[in-house]
């Protein structure tokens, strides 16, 4: 392997470390959770996973600068959705793995 290919291989490796940093946060992980099945309001994530909204809005936001989960408004709601199917099928394969 030549130097150009391991400084692309160590970014790579430095981007997928932050990734996974991103999502670590118990809170973060139910939340993906829940979202597996489809998009969600703030509101029913909530009642979910039983913290505050705010709280929510803030591990959310999180989520949403990393591109884990994208959202959309509708009227006064703003569903939120994973947004990479990378992050679908490893939320699933954790799931199945340790739930």
């Amino acid at each position: 392997m030549d130097k150009e290919e391991t400084v692309i291989l160590e970014e790579k490796v430095e981007a997928v470390s932050n990734l996974l940093k991103s999502i670590a946060h118990p809170l973060r992980l139910k939340i993906l959770c829940k979202l597996l099945d489809g998009e969600k309001t703030v509101g029913e994530i909530q009642s979910m996973v039983l913290t505050s909204n705010a709280n929510i809005s803030q591990h959310l936001t999180k989520l949403r600068h990393h591109g884990i989960i994208a959202s959309r408004k509708e009227a006064n709601f703003i569903y939120n959705r994973i947004a990479d199917q990378r992050f679908v099928d490893l939320v699933d394969t954790l799931q199945n793995l340790f739930c």
